[in-house]
């Protein structure tokens, strides 16, 4: 019995001892980093006995920066179904009235609304009385909950909303003269907007910038610098509204199509109507741009749409936050040191802790409905990750957040010894260079993958 007991405590020891050397390995790395401990969040779980191996300030509500994005695309799909489509369609009722109904596509393009309108022709709709639209779909929010003024000319980062076309994004087109004279500058489709052109032609690198102020002169676009070769920037449009209209307007043109009324909003009627066509783009669509892209503009379209469907009815903000909470409730997940105010991690204002995202990636790790986000999140080498973790290979999968002072990562990581872990790394140090919180990550995760 003494026997036992003694290699039982030898047992127990040596297993204490291995513990205390793998956490030390992680605790190396973060004070050889020399970026400030407090300022980090890490939480590391066993997938299998969703076990916590190692944390750091894991209770700490940070930014998650685009990270977020995992948590809130699973709760969307969740609800609006593998089998989700986002619908444009155009109906006719039986005052020869046309109504197209949005759907809030983010993958719409103008040549869609022609495809439409060209459907109606065939199908002999001739001089309709009205052309309606149906824009019920979101609310009249653009932009989402403390989003940064000064973002507002990211073009990754563009307005959403019903009227969702072409990526919500204008292509100014710079073109060289000669050297010393101004620049040429056009758009590459209609949109009224005048430039203030401070562009000239040099021999150097392009280097080109952007500004305009919407509170007085929304429509009046300053371009700076010097250019070389052509250039084709995109600009997010500042009313997504006005610019739909003028592509459906061009597009009945191009098709020669007998109206030249307005497009009042107006609901599609239950009754005495009939499909004349539609255009669909499967939810499965929106899920590689999502993770491996980090599409701020695709991910909100989504979460807010999950809104709209929890509700059936209009898609907003607060829609969408009954839809999460009530999603969190119902896979036991514990959401009250967390804060969401947008479906992509670009406000600060989002907080949440490390040891909910690990919670959350255990919880998920096998429920059908997340395998395809499980599958399609980035290796290394793709997406976000296409210059990063090359040491891992396919042992890992991760999605990546990056905000001004905030860098963050968080996904699935198998071990050199064959164990699977769910983690959240979130380092928010004002002090510290972009660059090494990335390394910071990446080590963290080779003493991950080399010592548990």
């Amino acid at each position: 019995m003494k026997k036992f007991l003694y290699i039982a405590l030898t047992l127990f020891t040596l297993v204490l001892l291995q513990t205390s050397s793998e956490a030390k390995t992680i605790n190396n790395v973060i004070a050889e980093s020399g970026i400030n401990k407090d300022a980090i969040s890490i939480s590391i779980k066993d997938v299998k006995s969703g076990k916590e191996v190692y944390q750091l300030n894991s209770n700490r509500p940070l930014s998650p920066a685009s990270t977020l994005k995992l948590i809130t695309l699973a709760a969307s799909i969740d609800t609006l179904g593998p089998n989700y489509e986002f619908k444009t369609q155009l109906y006719k009722n039986t005052n020869n009235e046309l109504f197209l109904k949005l759907g809030a596509d983010p993958f719409l393009r103008s040549k869609s609304l022609k495809t439409l309108i060209a459907s109606a022709k065939k199908k002999n709709v001739i001089s309709p009385k009205a052309i309606y639209i149906d824009d019920y779909i979101f609310d009249k929010n653009e932009w989402g909950e403390g989003w940064q003024w000064d973002d507002d000319l990211n073009p990754l980062m563009p307005k959403f909303s019903s009227y969702n076309i072409d990526g919500n994004l204008l292509g100014i087109i710079i073109t060289p003269t000669s050297t010393g004279a101004p620049a040429n500058i056009t758009t590459n489709i209609f949109y009224p907007t005048t430039f203030i052109n401070l562009v000239t032609t040099g021999k150097e690198k392009n280097n080109i910038s952007f500004s305009r102020n919407n509170h007085i002169s929304p429509d009046i676009l300053t371009v700076e610098g010097t250019v070389s070769e052509q250039a084709v920037e995109l600009i997010p449009v500042n009313n997504p509204k006005r610019y739909f209209i003028l592509r459906l307007e061009q597009a009945i043109r191009d098709e020669k199509f007998d109206y030249y009324g307005n497009f009042p909003q107006k609901k599609l009627p239950q009754q005495n109507v009939y499909l004349i066509d539609e255009i669909k783009t499967p939810i499965k669509y929106t899920i590689v741009p999502i993770l491996k892209d980090s599409n701020n503009f695709i991910a909100e379209t989504v979460f807010k749409a999950a809104g709209a469907k929890f509700v059936n009815n209009t898609g907003s903000l607060n829609n969408s936050l009954k839809m999460f909470y009530e999603y969190c409730k119902k896979e036991g997940l514990n959401n009250e040191n967390i804060k969401i105010v947008d479906g992509s991690g670009v406000s600060k204002n989002n907080l949440i802790t490390a040891d909910f995202m690990t919670e959350f990636l255990v919880n998920q790790s096998e429920k059908p409905n997340f395998e395809i986000v499980k599958t399609l999140l980035p290796t290394a080498g793709e997406g976000t990750l296409k210059n990063r973790m090359l040491y891992f290979k396919d042992n890992l999968r991760a999605k990546t957040g990056t905000l001004s002072d905030i860098s963050a990562i968080a996904g699935y990581i198998t071990s050199r010894n064959g164990k699977t872990y769910a983690f959240d790394i979130m380092i928010s140090d004002p002090k510290a260079k972009n660059s090494d919180k990335k390394i910071l990550e990446e080590y963290i995760l080779r003493a991950l993958y080399t010592n548990y």
